[in-house]
Protein backbone atom coordinates (compact mmCIF):
# COMPACT_ATOMS: atom_id res chain seq x y z
CA UNK A 1 0.00 0.00 0.00
CA UNK A 2 2.64 2.52 -0.30
CA UNK A 3 4.87 4.27 -3.22
CA UNK A 4 8.37 5.54 -2.43
CA UNK A 5 11.06 7.73 -3.75
CA UNK A 6 14.40 7.60 -2.47
CA UNK A 7 16.93 10.53 -2.78
CA UNK A 8 20.50 10.12 -3.52
CA UNK A 9 22.11 13.47 -1.79
CA UNK A 10 25.29 12.75 -3.50
CA UNK A 11 27.49 16.24 -1.75
CA UNK A 12 25.72 17.62 1.36
CA UNK A 13 26.58 20.60 2.99
CA UNK A 14 27.89 20.71 6.45
CA UNK A 15 25.58 20.79 9.19
CA UNK A 16 24.87 23.75 11.41
CA UNK A 17 24.66 24.71 15.53
CA UNK A 18 21.72 25.85 17.32
CA UNK A 19 22.29 27.63 20.07
CA UNK A 20 19.92 26.67 23.17
CA UNK A 21 20.75 29.68 25.07
CA UNK A 22 20.07 32.66 22.24
CA UNK A 23 17.42 30.14 20.68
CA UNK A 24 19.16 31.36 17.14
CA UNK A 25 17.48 29.33 14.46
CA UNK A 26 20.12 26.62 13.12
CA UNK A 27 21.58 28.00 10.01
CA UNK A 28 25.10 28.20 8.06
CA UNK A 29 26.51 31.12 6.51
CA UNK A 30 27.79 30.58 3.09
CA UNK A 31 29.08 33.54 0.67
CA UNK A 32 28.51 33.94 -2.87
CA UNK A 33 31.14 35.94 -5.12
CA UNK A 34 29.19 38.00 -7.52
CA UNK A 35 29.79 40.39 -10.60
CA UNK A 36 27.78 43.11 -12.24
CA UNK A 37 25.05 42.27 -10.43
CA UNK A 38 21.82 42.68 -8.47
CA UNK A 39 20.61 39.70 -5.97
CA UNK A 40 17.32 39.30 -5.22
CA UNK A 41 15.78 37.40 -2.42
CA UNK A 42 12.10 35.90 -2.68
CA UNK A 43 9.77 36.21 0.43
CA UNK A 44 8.88 32.31 1.60
CA UNK A 45 4.98 33.27 2.13
CA UNK A 46 4.44 36.72 -0.18
CA UNK A 47 6.48 35.49 -3.21
CA UNK A 48 7.90 39.12 -3.86
CA UNK A 49 11.06 39.52 -4.72
CA UNK A 50 13.13 41.78 -2.54
CA UNK A 51 16.42 43.57 -3.41
CA UNK A 52 19.35 41.61 -0.95
CA UNK A 53 22.43 43.85 -2.18
CA UNK A 54 24.37 44.98 -5.20
CA UNK A 55 28.24 44.33 -6.30
CA UNK A 56 30.20 47.64 -6.47
CA UNK A 57 30.61 48.74 -10.58
CA UNK A 58 33.81 48.35 -12.39
CA UNK A 59 34.68 50.64 -15.55
CA UNK A 60 35.37 48.67 -19.09
CA UNK A 61 35.29 44.95 -18.84
CA UNK A 62 33.43 42.19 -20.17
CA UNK A 63 34.59 39.67 -17.35
CA UNK A 64 34.41 41.40 -14.55
CA UNK A 65 35.49 40.28 -10.65
CA UNK A 66 34.27 42.09 -7.78
CA UNK A 67 35.12 42.31 -4.65
CA UNK A 68 31.12 42.67 -2.84
CA UNK A 69 30.49 39.07 -2.05
CA UNK A 70 26.63 38.44 -0.75
CA UNK A 71 26.73 36.46 3.08
CA UNK A 72 23.24 34.32 3.06
CA UNK A 73 22.24 32.36 5.61
CA UNK A 74 21.24 29.04 3.91
CA UNK A 75 18.77 26.73 5.30
CA UNK A 76 19.20 23.38 4.03
CA UNK A 77 15.65 22.52 4.88
CA UNK A 78 13.88 25.75 2.71
CA UNK A 79 13.86 26.27 -0.42
CA UNK A 80 15.65 29.69 -1.08
CA UNK A 81 15.14 31.13 -4.03
CA UNK A 82 17.27 33.38 -5.28
CA UNK A 83 17.39 35.87 -8.45
CA UNK A 84 20.44 37.14 -10.54
CA UNK A 85 20.13 40.63 -12.45
CA UNK A 86 23.27 42.33 -14.56
CA UNK A 87 23.39 45.85 -15.53
CA UNK A 88 25.94 47.72 -18.04
CA UNK A 89 25.85 50.78 -15.39
CA UNK A 90 25.93 54.17 -17.61
CA UNK A 91 25.49 56.39 -14.79
CA UNK A 92 25.38 57.61 -10.96
CA UNK A 93 22.26 56.65 -10.97
CA UNK A 94 20.73 54.05 -8.37
CA UNK A 95 17.66 53.66 -10.38
CA UNK A 96 18.03 50.43 -12.33
CA UNK A 97 15.90 51.64 -14.92
CA UNK A 98 18.40 53.79 -16.01
CA UNK A 99 20.85 51.50 -16.99
CA UNK A 100 21.28 48.40 -19.77
CA UNK A 101 19.73 45.11 -18.14
CA UNK A 102 22.63 42.30 -19.79
CA UNK A 103 20.34 39.32 -18.59
CA UNK A 104 19.28 37.18 -15.37
CA UNK A 105 19.27 33.79 -13.95
CA UNK A 106 17.16 32.30 -11.54
CA UNK A 107 18.37 29.35 -9.20
CA UNK A 108 18.31 28.39 -5.38
CA UNK A 109 20.43 28.76 -2.80
CA UNK A 110 20.16 24.60 -2.31
CA UNK A 111 21.23 23.95 -6.36
CA UNK A 112 24.71 25.83 -5.83
CA UNK A 113 25.73 24.38 -2.38
CA UNK A 114 24.38 21.30 -4.02
CA UNK A 115 26.93 21.52 -7.17
CA UNK A 116 29.81 19.99 -7.75
CA UNK A 117 32.35 22.11 -5.72
CA UNK A 118 29.16 24.34 -4.54
CA UNK A 119 30.02 25.66 -8.31
CA UNK A 120 26.98 26.20 -10.63
CA UNK A 121 27.52 27.79 -13.65
CA UNK A 122 24.11 29.10 -15.87
CA UNK A 123 23.57 30.90 -18.93
CA UNK A 124 22.19 34.52 -18.24
CA UNK A 125 18.50 34.85 -20.12
CA UNK A 126 15.70 37.69 -20.31
CA UNK A 127 16.59 39.38 -23.65
CA UNK A 128 14.47 37.60 -26.47
CA UNK A 129 16.65 36.38 -29.57
CA UNK A 130 20.18 37.05 -27.40
CA UNK A 131 22.91 35.33 -25.90
CA UNK A 132 23.61 36.69 -23.10
CA UNK A 133 26.65 34.91 -21.47
CA UNK A 134 27.08 32.96 -19.00
CA UNK A 135 27.05 33.60 -15.12
CA UNK A 136 28.80 31.54 -12.28
CA UNK A 137 27.91 31.02 -8.94
CA UNK A 138 30.09 29.53 -6.08
CA UNK A 139 29.43 29.41 -2.83
CA UNK A 140 31.79 28.72 -0.01
CA UNK A 141 30.34 27.84 3.67
CA UNK A 142 31.95 30.89 6.10
CA UNK A 143 33.89 29.80 9.30
CA UNK A 144 32.27 31.24 12.72
CA UNK A 145 35.39 33.50 13.32
CA UNK A 146 34.07 36.43 13.67
CA UNK A 147 37.54 38.34 14.04
CA UNK A 148 38.80 41.43 11.84
CA UNK A 149 41.18 43.16 10.96
CA UNK A 150 42.89 46.56 10.14
CA UNK A 151 45.78 47.03 8.25
CA UNK A 152 48.02 49.72 6.08
CA UNK A 153 50.77 48.85 3.45
CA UNK A 154 53.47 50.95 2.04
CA UNK A 155 55.87 50.53 -1.07
CA UNK A 156 58.94 51.67 -2.51
CA UNK A 157 60.90 51.49 -5.35
CA UNK A 158 64.88 49.89 -4.64
CA UNK A 159 65.77 50.29 -8.61
CA UNK A 160 66.62 53.58 -9.40
CA UNK A 161 66.63 52.47 -12.81
CA UNK A 162 64.05 52.52 -15.79
CA UNK A 163 61.15 51.39 -14.01
CA UNK A 164 57.67 52.78 -14.92
CA UNK A 165 58.17 56.55 -14.45
CA UNK A 166 55.73 57.42 -11.88
CA UNK A 167 52.72 54.91 -11.43
CA UNK A 168 48.99 55.03 -10.18
CA UNK A 169 49.51 51.73 -7.84
CA UNK A 170 46.82 50.31 -5.98
CA UNK A 171 46.81 46.12 -4.00
CA UNK A 172 43.88 44.11 -4.97
CA UNK A 173 43.82 41.29 -2.34
CA UNK A 174 42.65 37.44 -3.01
CA UNK A 175 41.74 34.92 -0.70
CA UNK A 176 42.42 31.07 -1.47
CA UNK A 177 39.25 28.95 -1.94
CA UNK A 178 39.33 25.17 -1.31
CA UNK A 179 39.17 24.19 -4.67
CA UNK A 180 42.71 26.18 -5.80
CA UNK A 181 40.89 29.24 -7.06
CA UNK A 182 41.36 32.43 -5.24
CA UNK A 183 38.60 34.80 -4.69
CA UNK A 184 39.01 38.76 -4.51
CA UNK A 185 38.28 39.96 -1.01
CA UNK A 186 39.70 43.58 -1.13
CA UNK A 187 40.72 46.08 -3.19
CA UNK A 188 42.81 49.44 -2.28
CA UNK A 189 41.80 52.81 -3.41
CA UNK A 190 45.02 54.29 -6.25
CA UNK A 191 47.51 56.30 -4.93
CA UNK A 192 48.22 59.02 -8.04
CA UNK A 193 51.20 59.87 -9.21
CA UNK A 194 54.00 58.40 -7.11
CA UNK A 195 56.57 55.16 -6.62
CA UNK A 196 56.46 55.36 -2.79
CA UNK A 197 52.45 54.98 -2.28
CA UNK A 198 51.08 55.11 1.40
CA UNK A 199 47.53 53.56 1.13
CA UNK A 200 45.31 54.32 3.19
CA UNK A 201 44.60 51.80 6.79
CA UNK A 202 41.32 49.25 6.09
CA UNK A 203 39.52 46.66 7.85
CA UNK A 204 38.49 43.11 6.27
CA UNK A 205 36.91 40.66 8.61
CA UNK A 206 39.34 37.60 8.62
CA UNK A 207 37.11 35.07 6.91
CA UNK A 208 36.23 37.38 4.53
CA UNK A 209 40.71 37.12 3.93
CA UNK A 210 41.00 33.40 4.95
CA UNK A 211 37.67 32.04 6.19
CA UNK A 212 39.22 31.86 9.39
CA UNK A 213 42.08 29.51 7.96
CA UNK A 214 45.20 31.28 9.22
CA UNK A 215 47.53 29.07 6.89
CA UNK A 216 45.43 29.04 3.82
CA UNK A 217 47.18 30.99 1.12
CA UNK A 218 46.71 35.21 0.57
CA UNK A 219 47.89 36.15 -2.84
CA UNK A 220 48.61 40.40 -3.10
CA UNK A 221 48.70 41.76 -6.81
CA UNK A 222 49.89 45.32 -7.47
CA UNK A 223 48.65 47.13 -10.79
CA UNK A 224 48.95 50.60 -12.44
CA UNK A 225 45.87 51.67 -12.85
CA UNK A 226 44.59 53.48 -16.28
CA UNK A 227 41.84 55.22 -17.34
CA UNK A 228 40.55 52.75 -19.69
CA UNK A 229 41.05 50.23 -17.34
CA UNK A 230 43.64 48.12 -18.83
CA UNK A 231 45.47 47.95 -15.79
CA UNK A 232 48.74 47.36 -15.56
CA UNK A 233 50.46 44.31 -13.75
CA UNK A 234 53.46 45.94 -11.43
CA UNK A 235 54.35 42.03 -9.64
CA UNK A 236 51.95 39.83 -7.09
CA UNK A 237 53.32 38.03 -3.98
CA UNK A 238 51.65 35.41 -1.14
CA UNK A 239 51.36 35.46 2.25
CA UNK A 240 48.70 33.95 5.05
CA UNK A 241 47.21 35.38 7.98
CA UNK A 242 49.05 34.06 10.24
CA UNK A 243 52.12 36.06 8.76
CA UNK A 244 50.37 39.22 8.78
CA UNK A 245 49.58 38.94 12.13
CA UNK A 246 53.30 39.01 13.32
CA UNK A 247 53.00 42.84 12.24
CA UNK A 248 55.39 45.37 11.37
CA UNK A 249 58.80 43.38 10.83
CA UNK A 250 60.83 41.66 8.29
CA UNK A 251 58.01 38.53 7.78
CA UNK A 252 56.32 41.43 6.47
CA UNK A 253 58.26 42.95 4.03
CA UNK A 254 57.64 41.67 -0.04
CA UNK A 255 59.55 41.76 -2.71
CA UNK A 256 57.47 41.92 -5.79
CA UNK A 257 60.21 41.08 -8.65
CA UNK A 258 59.23 42.15 -12.75
CA UNK A 259 61.17 41.31 -15.91
CA UNK A 260 61.14 44.66 -18.23
CA UNK A 261 61.97 44.97 -21.94
CA UNK A 262 63.67 48.26 -22.12
CA UNK A 263 65.53 49.36 -25.26
CA UNK A 264 65.83 45.56 -26.49
CA UNK A 265 67.58 44.55 -23.00
CA UNK A 266 65.87 42.78 -20.35
CA UNK A 267 66.00 43.64 -16.60
CA UNK A 268 64.63 42.40 -13.15
CA UNK A 269 63.41 45.90 -11.48
CA UNK A 270 62.05 45.46 -7.51
CA UNK A 271 59.24 46.78 -6.02
CA UNK A 272 59.23 46.26 -2.24
CA UNK A 273 55.80 46.52 0.04
CA UNK A 274 55.60 46.51 3.99
CA UNK A 275 53.39 45.91 6.40
CA UNK A 276 53.16 49.24 8.41
CA UNK A 277 50.89 48.33 10.98
CA UNK A 278 47.94 45.84 12.05
CA UNK A 279 45.18 45.83 14.73
CA UNK A 280 43.38 42.91 15.12
CA UNK A 281 39.46 42.94 17.09
CA UNK A 282 38.61 40.08 18.25
CA UNK A 283 34.91 39.05 19.09
CA UNK A 284 34.61 36.46 21.35
CA UNK A 285 31.32 35.92 21.60
CA UNK A 286 8.87 9.30 -1.50
CA UNK A 287 6.77 6.10 -0.08
CA UNK A 288 2.95 6.39 -0.35
CA UNK A 289 0.11 4.78 0.94
CA UNK A 290 -2.06 3.72 -1.32
CA UNK A 291 -4.38 1.49 0.77
CA UNK A 292 -6.97 4.38 1.00
CA UNK A 293 -9.62 3.67 -1.30
CA UNK A 294 -10.61 3.95 -5.02
CA UNK A 295 -8.83 6.62 -6.49
CA UNK A 296 -12.09 8.08 -8.56
CA UNK A 297 -13.71 8.77 -5.85
CA UNK A 298 -13.55 12.09 -3.75
CA UNK A 299 -13.41 10.46 -0.28
CA UNK A 300 -10.16 8.43 -0.68
CA UNK A 301 -6.57 10.39 -0.38
CA UNK A 302 -5.71 9.65 -3.16
CA UNK A 303 -8.94 11.00 -5.31
CA UNK A 304 -7.39 12.53 -8.53
CA UNK A 305 -9.14 16.06 -7.91
CA UNK A 306 -8.33 17.21 -11.93
CA UNK A 307 -8.39 20.60 -9.88
CA UNK A 308 -5.88 20.15 -7.31
CA UNK A 309 -2.95 17.64 -6.26
CA UNK A 310 -3.81 15.27 -3.35
CA UNK A 311 -2.17 15.20 -0.33
CA UNK A 312 0.38 12.25 -0.99
CA UNK A 313 0.96 14.64 -3.89
CA UNK A 314 1.59 17.90 -2.10
CA UNK A 315 3.69 16.29 0.09
CA UNK A 316 5.75 14.92 -2.52
CA UNK A 317 5.78 17.97 -4.44
CA UNK A 318 6.77 19.78 -1.08
CA UNK A 319 9.58 18.04 0.40
CA UNK A 320 10.72 16.57 -3.32
CA UNK A 321 11.40 20.07 -4.62
CA UNK A 322 13.84 20.96 -1.85
CA UNK A 323 15.66 17.63 -1.68
CA UNK A 324 16.20 17.25 -5.33
CA UNK A 325 18.66 19.85 -4.99
CA UNK A 326 21.39 17.88 -3.60
CA UNK A 327 20.58 14.84 -6.42
CA UNK A 328 23.14 15.10 -9.39
CA UNK A 329 21.05 13.72 -11.96
CA UNK A 330 17.81 14.20 -10.86
CA UNK A 331 16.48 10.60 -11.40
CA UNK A 332 14.92 9.27 -8.65
CA UNK A 333 13.34 5.38 -8.50
CA UNK A 334 9.78 5.63 -7.26
CA UNK A 335 8.45 2.35 -5.68
CA UNK A 336 4.39 1.39 -5.03
CA UNK A 337 3.49 -1.33 -2.32
CA UNK A 338 0.21 -2.59 -1.56
CA UNK A 339 -1.63 -3.06 -4.95
CA UNK A 340 -2.66 -6.10 -6.93
CA UNK A 341 -0.83 -5.36 -10.62
CA UNK A 342 -1.83 -6.61 -14.00
CA UNK A 343 -2.01 -8.69 -15.77
CA UNK A 344 -2.54 -11.26 -12.91
CA UNK A 345 -3.35 -9.49 -10.13
CA UNK A 346 -0.35 -10.37 -8.02
CA UNK A 347 0.11 -8.28 -4.82
CA UNK A 348 3.29 -6.51 -4.41
CA UNK A 349 5.04 -4.29 -2.16
CA UNK A 350 7.71 -3.15 -4.15
CA UNK A 351 6.85 -2.33 -7.59
CA UNK A 352 8.38 0.37 -9.95
CA UNK A 353 5.82 3.34 -10.43
CA UNK A 354 5.86 3.74 -13.71
CA UNK A 355 5.85 0.59 -14.40
CA UNK A 356 9.29 -0.32 -15.52
CA UNK A 357 11.23 -3.16 -13.68
CA UNK A 358 14.49 -2.74 -15.17
CA UNK A 359 14.32 1.09 -14.82
CA UNK A 360 12.42 2.12 -12.16
CA UNK A 361 13.81 5.73 -12.68
CA UNK A 362 11.51 9.00 -12.94
CA UNK A 363 12.98 12.42 -13.89
CA UNK A 364 12.86 14.83 -11.25
CA UNK A 365 9.43 15.43 -8.50
CA UNK A 366 7.35 15.65 -12.09
CA UNK A 367 8.13 12.62 -13.69
CA UNK A 368 7.56 10.48 -9.76
CA UNK A 369 4.11 12.42 -9.74
CA UNK A 370 3.53 11.66 -13.20
CA UNK A 371 4.62 7.83 -12.62
CA UNK A 372 2.14 8.06 -9.60
CA UNK A 373 -0.83 9.48 -11.45
CA UNK A 374 -0.50 6.59 -14.43
CA UNK A 375 0.13 4.04 -11.80
CA UNK A 376 -3.26 5.28 -9.93
CA UNK A 377 -4.94 4.10 -12.97
CA UNK A 378 -3.47 0.40 -13.73
CA UNK A 379 -3.17 -0.83 -10.42
CA UNK A 380 -5.99 -1.94 -8.01
CA UNK A 381 -5.07 -0.62 -4.63
CA UNK A 382 -5.06 -3.71 -2.07
CA UNK A 383 -3.92 -4.49 1.49
CA UNK A 384 -2.14 -4.95 3.50
CA UNK A 385 0.60 -2.39 4.19
CA UNK A 386 3.94 -3.45 4.55
CA UNK A 387 6.63 -0.90 5.14
CA UNK A 388 9.95 -3.41 5.43
CA UNK A 389 9.87 -4.30 1.64
CA UNK A 390 10.62 -1.02 0.55
CA UNK A 391 12.99 -0.05 3.78
CA UNK A 392 14.90 -2.88 2.69
CA UNK A 393 14.90 -2.15 -1.02
CA UNK A 394 16.67 1.32 -0.25
CA UNK A 395 19.24 -0.33 2.45
CA UNK A 396 20.03 -2.78 0.02
CA UNK A 397 21.33 0.37 -2.05
CA UNK A 398 22.70 1.95 1.02
CA UNK A 399 24.59 -0.92 1.88
CA UNK A 400 26.64 -1.18 -1.50
CA UNK A 401 27.85 2.29 -1.37
CA UNK A 402 29.28 2.90 2.21
CA UNK A 403 32.47 5.02 1.93
CA UNK A 404 30.93 8.30 2.20
CA UNK A 405 30.77 8.97 -1.53
CA UNK A 406 26.64 8.72 -1.47
CA UNK A 407 23.88 9.40 1.34
CA UNK A 408 20.12 7.81 0.36
CA UNK A 409 16.89 9.35 1.81
CA UNK A 410 13.44 7.76 1.55
CA UNK A 411 10.30 9.87 1.27
CA UNK A 412 7.38 7.63 2.50
CA UNK A 413 3.81 9.04 2.26
CA UNK A 414 1.36 6.92 4.17
CA UNK A 415 -1.60 7.25 5.92
CA UNK A 416 -0.54 5.58 8.74
CA UNK A 417 -2.16 2.20 8.49
CA UNK A 418 1.15 -0.42 9.18
CA UNK A 419 0.73 -4.46 9.13
CA UNK A 420 4.51 -5.65 9.42
CA UNK A 421 5.38 -3.21 12.20
CA UNK A 422 8.34 -5.47 13.95
CA UNK A 423 9.61 -6.54 10.25
CA UNK A 424 9.91 -2.71 9.97
CA UNK A 425 11.41 -1.90 13.79
CA UNK A 426 13.91 -4.42 12.18
CA UNK A 427 14.71 -2.73 8.86
CA UNK A 428 15.20 0.98 10.29
CA UNK A 429 17.59 -0.93 12.96
CA UNK A 430 19.60 -2.26 10.65
CA UNK A 431 19.15 0.30 8.02
CA UNK A 432 20.60 2.75 10.99
CA UNK A 433 24.40 1.21 10.41
CA UNK A 434 23.61 2.45 6.62
CA UNK A 435 24.02 5.48 4.91
CA UNK A 436 20.79 6.64 4.69
CA UNK A 437 17.26 8.51 6.25
CA UNK A 438 13.61 7.70 6.10
CA UNK A 439 11.07 10.58 5.74
CA UNK A 440 7.89 9.67 6.74
CA UNK A 441 4.64 12.06 6.05
CA UNK A 442 1.59 11.01 7.65
CA UNK A 443 -2.04 11.90 5.55
CA UNK A 444 -5.32 11.84 6.64
CA UNK A 445 -7.12 11.84 10.04
CA UNK A 446 -5.80 8.19 11.27
CA UNK A 447 -3.99 7.66 14.42
CA UNK A 448 -0.32 7.97 13.88
CA UNK A 449 0.98 6.05 16.84
CA UNK A 450 3.27 3.61 15.21
CA UNK A 451 4.57 6.24 12.94
CA UNK A 452 5.21 8.21 15.96
CA UNK A 453 6.98 5.39 17.54
CA UNK A 454 9.22 4.51 14.48
CA UNK A 455 10.29 8.04 14.84
CA UNK A 456 12.43 7.41 18.04
CA UNK A 457 12.33 10.96 19.03
CA UNK A 458 11.23 9.59 22.47
CA UNK A 459 12.22 6.78 23.14
CA UNK A 460 15.12 5.34 20.25
CA UNK A 461 13.66 2.26 18.07
CA UNK A 462 14.37 -0.85 18.75
CA UNK A 463 14.17 -4.82 17.72
CA UNK A 464 14.75 -7.76 19.39
CA UNK A 465 16.33 -6.26 22.20
CA UNK A 466 18.54 -4.29 20.13
CA UNK A 467 18.71 -0.28 20.06
CA UNK A 468 19.45 1.47 16.69
CA UNK A 469 22.95 2.70 16.51
CA UNK A 470 21.24 6.17 15.36
CA UNK A 471 18.14 8.03 14.85
CA UNK A 472 17.21 8.05 11.03
CA UNK A 473 13.83 8.25 11.03
CA UNK A 474 11.69 11.81 10.87
CA UNK A 475 7.71 11.92 10.94
CA UNK A 476 5.40 14.49 10.90
CA UNK A 477 1.65 14.52 10.38
CA UNK A 478 0.22 16.07 7.09
CA UNK A 479 -3.06 17.65 8.52
CA UNK A 480 -1.24 20.27 10.87
CA UNK A 481 -0.10 22.00 7.08
CA UNK A 482 -3.67 21.97 5.90
CA UNK A 483 -6.57 24.57 6.36
CA UNK A 484 -9.76 23.57 7.90
CA UNK A 485 -11.23 22.53 4.82
CA UNK A 486 -8.25 19.67 3.91
CA UNK A 487 -8.36 21.03 0.81
CA UNK A 488 -5.16 23.79 1.37
CA UNK A 489 -1.69 23.50 2.34
CA UNK A 490 -1.00 26.61 4.65
CA UNK A 491 2.43 26.17 4.00
CA UNK A 492 4.46 23.96 2.05
CA UNK A 493 7.59 25.77 2.79
CA UNK A 494 7.19 25.12 6.72
CA UNK A 495 5.86 21.36 5.87
CA UNK A 496 9.10 20.97 4.23
CA UNK A 497 11.37 22.49 6.38
CA UNK A 498 10.12 20.57 9.65
CA UNK A 499 9.81 17.05 7.24
CA UNK A 500 13.62 18.16 6.48
CA UNK A 501 14.87 19.75 9.50
CA UNK A 502 16.71 16.11 10.76
CA UNK A 503 18.46 14.97 7.61
CA UNK A 504 21.65 17.21 7.94
CA UNK A 505 22.05 15.69 11.60
CA UNK A 506 21.82 12.39 10.69
CA UNK A 507 24.30 12.73 7.83
CA UNK A 508 26.91 14.06 9.84
CA UNK A 509 26.33 11.15 12.71
CA UNK A 510 26.62 8.50 9.67
CA UNK A 511 30.19 10.42 8.68
CA UNK A 512 31.24 10.69 11.49
CA UNK A 513 30.91 7.18 13.43
CA UNK A 514 32.19 6.04 10.27
CA UNK A 515 35.23 8.41 10.85
CA UNK A 516 34.84 9.51 6.98
CA UNK A 517 36.04 12.87 6.31
CA UNK A 518 34.95 15.29 3.61
CA UNK A 519 37.08 14.76 0.69
CA UNK A 520 39.88 16.81 -0.38
CA UNK A 521 39.39 19.88 -2.51
CA UNK A 522 38.28 19.31 -6.07
CA UNK A 523 40.87 20.15 -9.05
CA UNK A 524 40.88 24.18 -9.95
CA UNK A 525 38.60 24.79 -12.33
CA UNK A 526 40.66 26.31 -15.09
CA UNK A 527 37.69 27.61 -17.55
CA UNK A 528 38.83 27.12 -21.60
CA UNK A 529 41.12 29.64 -23.09
CA UNK A 530 42.27 32.05 -19.86
CA UNK A 531 41.48 32.17 -16.17
CA UNK A 532 39.17 35.56 -16.69
CA UNK A 533 36.30 33.79 -19.21
CA UNK A 534 33.30 34.51 -17.04
CA UNK A 535 31.28 36.45 -14.90
CA UNK A 536 31.67 35.20 -11.63
CA UNK A 537 29.18 35.53 -8.44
Amino acid sequence: SLLSSFNNCEDMSSVYDFDPITGNIPATKVEITVSLCVLYTQGVETKQWREFGRTEVIDNTLNPDFVRKYILDYFFEEKQNLRFDLYDVDSKSPDLSKHDFLGQTFCTLGEIVGSPASRLEKPLGGIPGKKCGTIVLSAEELSNCRDSATMQFCANKLDKKDFFGKSDPFMVFYRSNEDGTFTICHKTEVVKNTLNPVWQPFTIPVRALCNGDYDRTIKVEVYDWDRDGSHDFIGDFTTSYRELARGQSQFNVYEVRIMINSRGCTKTVSYVLELTSLFLITHNDLDIDCSTGNPSQSTSLHYMNPYQLNAYAMALKAVGEIIQDYDSDKMFPALGFGAKLPPDGRVSHEFPLNGNMENPYCNGIEGILEAYHQSLKTVQLYGPTNFAPVVNHVARYAAAVQDGSQYFVLLIITDGVISDMAQTKEAIVNGAKLPMSIIIVGVGQAEFDAMVELDGDDIRISSRGKLAERDIVQFVPFRDYMDRTGNHVLSMARLAKDVLAEIPDQFISYMKSRGIKPNPAPPPYTPPGHTHHHTQI
